[in-house]
């Protein structure tokens, strides 16, 4: 009885399992144990989260922990140790597939209350400094409670720090793998002035960092004031930035936009956002790079849609908050469309694009392998961020949504087809509601099997356990995997893909689909087969820093036994594309993804990249045999080739579901659906366990992809080798001058190695704004005899007191 029991309970769950797999729905899968602010893919097997300084409940070293990793095949999350206070971070990868954090808030106690005076650490959170942060970690796979110090993230200001604060910066790459760190805040606050009129725009009383930097730092560089970011005029934390193929910036924030030459440091105007309608934080429309095609001749075009034109500019309020009941506000529906550097040598111009099918605020956008664009997560009301009162409600119990300033969730995505013509780009035809309201600090990315990982949602100052009212929008540890249309189709599965670095241009590499590992008639399927290199970026506040698809272009021999061979060309030969690093790899047969396979692009190191000429192609074959050719107009790609079925499908067949459904509980179906169950669990196994990180050939696994110092020009690059590890921190410390002389690290620049063993060697935490002790927090151990102003390389040490503490964190976003 107990066995019939335990069978039709299994059979139960199976079937509730592969229904909630359906397309165009969402599974809760787990929990992160931190709530997702940040996210992004370090590899095929583990995402990795970071939140700020708050109190979760899982506990590392002593103290709440921030930062955890998601294992994708188990859907379990991991606790890892994250020193300094990461909240609302900029990042981006490394050219070796390293990724940087950037920046962040001051060290907190629980509340939040800002920490003050020097050499004080809260005993509860241990929180150090984040504002200048730089933290570095190399993925690795498998189980992260078993990771080695290797592992870990590298957060330690003394060996490694910006020069200026920065929080609600951003990152973007350049085609060398350089990193662009654009304006910020230094304090924190709802936006980035002190008030409408204020009477230093440039520098708020010392509390913008309207200027920029690079990461490595360059020879000789002081980071200069950036107009544009002045004009903004508060409205311009967490700006819009994409690189083009010129090499220059797209940046957009407030409603401007232009051009910036990261070489002259000139900023070339565009015109203004259309309806003035404000897409940057707290706004927060969502914003993306349309697909690099060769259709479009890998011409960058941007769309912008949602964000908020309803608050006039007193309304918008300063550092201490809005002017305005927010939630009261709808966001906007609009979407634009802006090729800054049109191929023709036309005056670049925003074109309308359609609406969406509701205003939204806070709404990210998702690049899925098949080309289409996942409009997710967000509200409809009011803006992102935070606050403990505004001008109209004095207390905070008050307020009708907590802390939050939005409200009126969009529980259920939508879809945008580039390639749609006007009017019938956005659909959500048979797509389910999520049950979770995805809010502020909200996030999400594709992983390696084409699925996409929702996670984050909160909209409060703090984690609150023991407040006496109830928050409608509490901080969220649910994961969800949102199941795009594609899913349960017959996936294709491609061989020979490439496992050394793809490079920029050079000789085509050919792939492989096997006759019956793919669906369609060969030469249809052929026909309708791309490759596409996807990056889903560093995920923070409705933005994704990185995220891009490219298509490679290829040709194809159909054999007369149905097998396909790809003839795909190397990336197109001009790095600021496609900027080096890590990328899924997919081939789409139809609108249907393989699974991902993560590769590599470019040599690995920060410097100019090599290119070649492409070579050509050679002309497309296709096989004479009878039925290579589709008569099902619409390509239908269910239509199995050969007759042969894939055995590792997405999701369980529709046809099978009901079939278990109307047996119930008979034993001989429950048996052959275990029996199914085991077989697919040791297929999806085999097809996790298939994964392999591509490394470039040229570089170590272990080195972070950046040179000691860097000067403008071409070949100003340093070339990175793989420093020997090394247990004398002194290497790596900070020179005696402001940034000049040589390599600011030693020799050469630290690699993730010996980084990490630097790290966790139990030397003491050097806190660049504290005495000379650390009294309190983990690192509770007489620092070295560096002073303060060594661990910026001579520069004047900043008053941690000036401004700081003007506004109370629960007032910060």
């Amino acid at each position: 009885m107990v066995a019939k029991g335990a069978i039709i309970l299994a059979l139960g769950t199976l079937a509730s399992s592969a229904s909630a797999q359906q397309p165009g729905t969402f599974n809760i899968v787990g929990k992160t144990l931190v709530s997702a602010m940040m996210m992004f893919l370090g590899n095929e097997e583990n995402v990795y989260i970071l939140d700020k300084a708050e109190g979760n409940a899982v506990q590392i070293k002593g103290h709440p922990a921030w930062g955890s990793v998601w294992n994708i095949k188990t859907n379990k999350a991991t606790a890892v140790d994250v020193v300094s206070n990461s909240f609302c971070a900029s990042g981006y990868f490394l050219p070796d597939g390293s990724w940087i954090a950037l920046g962040g808030n001051g060290p907190i106690a629980p509340g939040p209350v800002d920490v003050q005076g020097e050499g004080n650490i809260d005993p509860t959170y241990q929180d150090h400094d984040g504002r200048k942060a730089i933290r570095l970690i190399k993925p690795c796979k498998g189980d992260a409670s078993t990771f080695s110090d290797e592992c870990q993230w590298f957060d330690d200001a003394a060996t490694l720090h910006m020069q200026s604060r920065r929080w609600y910066s951003t990152a973007e790459a350049l085609g060398t793998g350089e990193i662009l760190i654009f304006g910020g805040m230094q304090n924190g606050g709802y936006i980035n002035r002190l008030s409408p009129n204020s009477k230093d725009p440039q520098t708020q009383n010392n509390l913008a960092s309207n200027t920029f930097e690079f990461y490595p730092t360059r020879l000789n560089f002081e980071p200069p004031y950036s107009q544009f970011l002045i004009n903004a005029g508060g409205l311009n934390t967490y700006a819009h930035a994409f690189l083009m193929a010129s090499g220059k910036v797209l940046l957009q924030a407030n409603v401007s936009t232009m051009l910036f030459n990261t070489d002259t440091f000139e900023e070339q105007s565009l015109p203004n956002m259309p309806k003035d309608i404000v897409r940057v934080y707290p706004a927060s429309g969502g914003v993306a790079m349309l697909p690099l095609t060769p259709a479009n001749k890998y011409t960058p075009t941007l769309l912008f849609c949602g964000g908020t034109n309803s608050l006039d500019d007193h309304a918008w309020g300063g550092y201490g908050g809005p002017n305005a009941n927010t939630w009261e506000h709808a966001a906007s529906a609009d979407c634009q469309r802006l090729t800054p550097e049109p191929l023709g040598g036309e005056t670049a111009a925003y074109e309308q694009d359609d609406d969406m099918l509701e205003g939204r605020t806070m709404g990210q956008f998702t690049i899925l392998p098949d080309g289409t664009m996942l409009m997710i997560n967000g509200a409809k009301m009011g803006t992102a961020g935070y606050t403990e009162h505004t001008e109209e409600i004095a207390i905070t119990k008050d307020l009708p949504y907590g802390m939050s300033l939005a409200s009126d969730e969009v529980l259920t995505p939508a879809i945008y087809y580039p390639d749609r013509p006007r009017g019938q780009r956005w659909d959500r035809t048979g797509l389910a509601a999520s049950t979770i309201p995805r809010m502020y600090h909200s996030t999400s990315l594709v992983l390696p099997d084409a699925s996409v990982m929702v996670a984050g949602s909160n909209p409060q100052g703090d984690v609150n356990h023991t407040i006496a009212y109830t928050l409608k929008y509490d901080a969220e540890y649910r994961a969800e995997i949102w199941y795009p249309p594609y899913w349960g189709k017959q996936r294709p599965e491609p061989t020979d893909i490439p496992t050394s670095a793809l490079t920029y241009g050079g000789n085509y590499f050919n792939i492989t689909l096997p006759a019956g590992k793919y669906a369609g008639a060969s030469n249809t399927a052929a026909s309708k087969t791309k490759v596409v290199l996807l990056r889903s970026g560093f995920n923070t506040h409705a933005m994704s820093m990185g995220q891009r698809l490219l298509q490679l272009d290829n040709t194809y021999t159909v054999a007369e036994d149905g097998t396909i061979t790809l003839h795909v060309s190397q990336l197109p030969n001009n790095p600021n594309l496609f900027t080096p690093g890590p990328a899924l790899f997919f081939v789409v047969v139809d609108g249907v993804p393989s699974m991902g396979k993560m590769v590599s692009i470019g040599s690995g190191k920060i410097e100019k990249q090599p290119t070649a000429t492409l070579a050509t192609l050679p002309p497309i074959t296709t096989s004479t045999a009878k039925g290579a050719d589709d008569k099902d107009s619409d390509g239908n790609s269910n239509a199995p080739a050969g007759g042969k079925k894939d055995d590792a499908s997405p999701s369980m067949p529709r046809k099978t579901i009901i079939i278990i459904a109307a047996a119930g509980g008979a034993g001989l179906i429950a048996l052959a659906s275990l029996l199914w169950f085991c077989c697919r669990r040791k297929s999806s196994d085999k097809a996790y366990n298939s994964f392999e990180h591509v490394a470039p050939a040229q570089h170590s696994q272990a080195a972070f992809a950046a040179p000691a110092l860097m000067s403008r020009g071409d070949e100003a690059y340093g070339s990175l080798g793989s420093a020997p590890p090394t247990p004398q921190r002194s290497r790596y410390l900070p020179p005696a001058g402001p940034l000049a002389g040589g390599p600011p690290y030693g020799s050469q620049h630290p690699s993730a190695a010996s980084l990490s063993r630097m790290q966790h060697q139990q030397q003491p935490y050097y806190d660049p704004y504290a005495a000379a002790q650390v009294s309190q927090g983990r690192y509770a151990a007489p620092q070295s005899a560096m002073s303060p102003s060594d661990a910026y390389g001579g520069i004047e040490k900043p008053n941690p007191e000036q401004n700081s503490h003007q506004y109370s964190n629960q007032q910060r976003r």
